[in-house]
C-alpha cells in the first residue's frame, strides 16, 4: 500500500496545516467501531482530513466490532490504520488467549496513544442498580463478543468478584443496540466503553432516567492491568447525572502494520495532529489527544514512519 510518493509538508512540529503535493493512487481503510460510538465518527473524521491531505488516494471507513476485529484485520492486511483499547492491544502482541488472541499479531505497529476509553456502567433509574454488587439478578449488556468493551467487562467483573453467571441475562450487543433495549425495559443495564459523551448514553438518557454505576479504585487495583487507571465521569456528561463518577479508564491506540510504507505511516501520523481541531470538531474525546504524550506508552512498537515524525517534531529524543 502506497499512500505519496511525493510529499511535501510544511516544516518542523507539523502542527498547522498541511502543504501536499502529488499522492499515488491508492486506498487507506480506517478502521473504527459501531456507529454508535467514538471510534466511528472520529475515524469518519479521519477520513476526510486523510481525504483532503492525498487527494490521489481512496479513502474509506469501515464500522466493525472494534478492538479485536480491527487488529486481526490489520494483521491479515485488510485495514491501514485501527482504532483499539491500550489493553486489547497489548494482549494481541502479548498472545494473550484469554483476551481473544491466541497467536501473537507481529504486525502490529503504533501511530498513536490517543483518549482514553471510560467504562460507564449505565443503569436505568427503575432498576434500582446503585452499586456494582447490585447488578448481580439483573439483566446486562457487556459489548459486542471479543470486543474491547467486551474484555473490559470480564476484567472489571472479575475485579469486583463478579462473573457473568451472576447475571439473570447477559446480552452481547453494540452500544445503540443495548440502548434500545434498555429502553424497552428488556436490560437493565449496560456496559459502555468509549470517549465521554457518547451517543449512545446521551441518547438513552434522553428517553429514561439512568445512574451510572461507580467503579471504585479498589477495583481497578485488583484488575491487576496498568493499562487500567481510575478516573472520574464528570457531572453533567450526560442528562440527570449530576455528580462526578470515579470510574476506570483505558488509554485508545491508533495501530497499522508493518506493510504499510514509512512515508505512508509517516503521513498519516504527522495529518494526524495537523489536522487534530477536525477531529475535535467531530467529537470532544479528541480534545484529551495530546501529541506531546502520543509517543509514550504505546504497548506495541511504533512504526518507525511514526516514530520519524516525532522525532522531526521534538516530540522523541
Amino acid at each position: 500500500m502506497r499512500i505519496a510518493s511525493k510529499l511535501a509538508l510544511c516544516a518542523a512540529l507539523g502542527l498547522g496545516s498541511l502543504a501536499t503535493t502529488a499522492q499515488s493512487a491508492d486506498f487507506v481503510n480506517v478502521l473504527t467501531g459501531g456507529t454508535s460510538g467514538v471510534y466511528f465518527p472520529l475515524g469518519t473524521a479521519m477520513a476526510k482530513v486523510y481525504g483532503e491531505a492525498m487527494p490521489k488516494t481512496k479513502v474509506t471507513v469501515q464500522s466493525t466490532k472494534a478492538s479485536a476485529e480491527n487488529l486481526n484485520l490489520l494483521q491479515s492486511g485488510r485495514g491501514e490504520i485501527a482504532f483499539a483499547l491500550g489493553d486489547a492491544v497489548s494482549g494481541a502482541w502479548t498472545a494473550d488467549a484469554d483476551a481473544g488472541f491466541p497467536k501473537k499479531l507481529d504486525k502490529l505497529r503504533g501511530i498513536a496513544g490517543i483518549y482514553p476509553n471510560y467504562i460507564q456502567i449505565v443503569a436505568s433509574a427503575e432498576s434500582g442498580i446503585k452499586t456494582l454488587a447490585d447488578l448481580k439478578g439483573k439483566r446486562v449488556a457487556v459489548g459486542s463478543p471479543k470486543s474491547g468493551t467486551e474484555l473490559n467487562a470480564r476484567a472489571l467483573f472479575k475485579a469486583a468478584g463478579m462473573g457473568y453467571g451472576d447475571f439473570s441475562k447477559v446480552e452481547y450487543v453494540s452500544f445503540g443496540q443495548s440502548v434500545e433495549l434498555m429502553k424497552n425495559r428488556q436490560l437493565d443495564a449496560t456496559l459502555i466503553s468509549a470517549g465521554l459523551g457518547v451517543a449512545a448514553i446521551k441518547d438513552l438518557s434522553a428517553s429514561i432516567d439512568i445512574r451510572i454505576v461507580a467503579i471504585g479504585a479498589d477495583v481497578i487495583a485488583k484488575v491487576g492491568d496498568p493499562a487500567y487507571q481510575a478516573n472520574t465521569i464528570p457531572a453533567n456528561t450526560y442528562n440527570g447525572q449530576t455528580e462526578a463518577v470515579p470510574t476506570a479508564a483505558i488509554r485508545n491506540i491508533l495501530v497499522t502494520h508493518s506493510g504499510v510504507s514509512d512515508d505512508d505511516a509517516y503521513l498519516m501520523t504527522k495529518t494526524l495532529f495537523a489536522e487534530l481541531g477536525q477531529l475535535q470538531a467531530a467529537h470532544n474525546a479528541a480534545k484529551a489527544i495530546d501529541p506531546k504524550t502520543a509517543a509514550a506508552g504505546v504497548p506495541v512498537p511504533l512504526h518507525p514512519g511514526a516514530e520519524r515524525y516525532y522525532r522531526e517534531a521534538g516530540l522523541m529524543k
